[in-house]
């Protein structure tokens, strides 16, 4: 695992995910759009599907290494872990921290398994923003705390919350995300930096993206 220096951490602030997913594939040796990586597996799909949405756009983009969560938010009987482990491995993570949490509920969906109350606790923790595959509830309350949030949706209440499994490697809006992995989340959706790969160096690629493709669009603009 490769830590991001603070002043990457800022620059990856100042770019979008599109513009990170771009400099991921570039560094791999192919360009948006183009055939350099076939027979190599192809342009990797390194972001999740459009169910994962912003569902607080005022509070900006999040920038953090994942640390993950199954639970279940309806079913009684599903085998609970200690909550405080979960809460132990947001602490020990590095700066920030992206929390993901899968509803593996036998309905998943049907019960909010985030809300104001844990988004009060994860602002302690060091936790940057929340990405959901489930519903969430207490959306204003979640905006008065500043916890910026990804979901599939929203409902108004929940049963038992039971803690399935902790940072383990999951699945979420179509994308395996490890433990540790570097995520950018913003309107756009959520991509990530996958580990093994420098972070600072695809920072660095994506600024210069960035300029590349603000110098391409002021060009079409005067023409």
């Amino acid at each position: 695992m490769i830590l991001a220096s603070e002043d990457t951490i800022k620059l990856l602030y100042s770019l979008d995910s599109a513009t990170v997913f771009n400099a991921v594939v570039e560094s791999m040796g192919g360009s948006q759009g183009g055939l350099e990586l076939e027979g190599k597996g192809g342009v990797p799909l390194n972001y999740m599907g459009p169910e994962i949405r912003s569902v607080i756009p005022a509070l900006g983009k999040s920038v953090g290494y994942a640390v993950t969560a199954e639970l279940t938010s309806n079913d009684p009987d599903s085998p609970s872990l200690p909550w405080e482990e979960h809460y132990t491995a947001l602490e020990n993570s590095p700066n920030p921290t992206i929390a993901i949490i899968k509803d593996v509920d036998s309905n998943p969906g049907r019960g909010a398994c985030f809300g104001d109350g844990m988004a009060a606790k994860y602002s302690t923790l060091g936790v940057s923003g929340v990405i959901v595959e489930g519903s969430a509830r207490d959306i204003a309350g979640i905006t008065k705390v500043g916890m910026p949030l990804w979901a599939t949706g929203s409902v108004p209440g929940h049963g038992v919350l039971n803690l399935i499994s902790v940072n383990k490697s999951i699945v979420v809006g179509s994308l395996r995300i490890h433990p540790g992995e570097l995520l950018i989340a913003d309107l756009d959706g959520c991509t990530k930096i996958p580990l093994g790969v420098d972070p600072n160096k695809i920072a660095n690629i994506a600024k210069e993206i960035q300029i590349r493709e603000l110098e391409g669009i002021k060009k079409i603009l005067e023409s």
